[in-house]
């Protein structure tokens, strides 16, 4: 239950750290988004959390033998399903900040197309 509550305090706050230095005033270049693999294997990571959580919950939606207080397990279950959730939304922001930063460097490397007004009064070869 500590573990729990341990993440529910400290995540904000490096979530907040961590934005803090991205968003510092720095000379440095921005360094590139992450990429595919890390948002793909941070999706799944999360599916398989929220997926044990859920077995979890019902498991102890029918009353155990040897669980002393089942109301307080299933409030741990449900932090737990709340982190496989925001683990999953984690991912699918990575992802889509690499398939855009993708997009926007496929549109800054495309050359401009020539205009054919501009070749018709030049002689063929």
């Amino acid at each position: 239950m500590s573990l729990e509550v341990g993440w529910f305090l400290l995540v904000p706050i490096s979530l907040v750290v961590g934005a803090g230095k991205t968003f510092s005033a720095s000379e440095r270049p921005r360094p590139t988004p992450p990429g595919f693999v890390l948002g793909g294997v941070t999706f799944a990571f999360g599916a398989l959390v929220l997926h044990q959580a859920m077995a979890a919950s019902r498991w102890l939606n029918g009353s155990p033998s040897g669980v002393g207080d089942p109301d307080g397990e299933y409030v741990m279950a449900a932090f737990a399903e709340l982190s496989g959730v925001v683990i999953m939304l984690v991912g699918m922001v990575i992802l889509i900040g690499r398939v855009v930063a993708v997009i926007d460097s496929r549109k800054a490397n495309i050359p401009a197309p020539m205009s054919r007004r501009s070749e018709m009064g030049k002689p063929s070869s």
